[in-house]
């Protein structure tokens, strides 16, 4: 069973956030997909990122990547815009750290192969990450994150932390694919 001071550890970015309260909420809501999944804070770095395409790139150095790259992004933006582009960073850094906690139901593990599990086959990680979320009280800001962070969030209003998430997942998964 995975410790909250183990996934402390694993995910250094929780730190990032201010408010304290939303900090021990998205720790709550990996606990809990961990649990739900069967996973321990060991297996984080050999699950894979994407069964989509074999990069090499674990699913937990994705998610620090992504999230790592949305603050980058956001601080850029903000030292240019200023309070023309208010975004707050604490709701960001929540929604980089959960965008993908869905792949913990999503996925399931064979022996040594990954695969969809029998939640993953009905709803994909942007589905069950938001009911994660929602489910831990998690602000619906930061939901909306999660759900709009893939393609399912195409055609629908995004906030600019939203579009922020969407674009570092994607700049991520993009240009790991290049290489192949």
């Amino acid at each position: 069973m995975p410790t909250r001071d183990d996934v402390r550890k694993a995910l250094p970015e929780l730190e990032l956030i201010s408010d304290e309260v939303l900090r021990e909420k998205t720790l709550d809501v990996w606990i809990d997909a961990m649990e739900q999944g069967g996973w321990e804070v060991s297996d984080l770095e050999d699950i894979p990122f994407t069964l989509l395409i074999d990069t090499g790139v674990s699913f937990l150095e994705h998610t620090r990547s992504v999230t790592r790259t949305s603050v980058a992004i956001a601080e850029t933006m903000s030292g240019f815009y200023g309070e023309r582009m208010p975004i707050n960073m604490d709701y960001l850094v929540s929604g980089g750290i959960l965008h993908d906690v869905g792949k913990l139901l999503e996925y399931k593990r064979d022996g040594g192969k990954y695969s969809k599990s029998d939640v993953g086959k009905d709803l994909r990680h942007p589905f069950s990450g938001t009911a994660l979320a929602f489910q831990h009280g998690v602000p619906s800001e930061i939901c909306h994150m999660i759900a709009a962070h893939a393609k399912e969030g195409d055609g629908v209003r995004r906030t600019p932390e939203a579009f922020i998430i969407h674009h570092a997942d994607f700049a991520n998964f993009e240009s790991l694919r290049s290489l192949l």
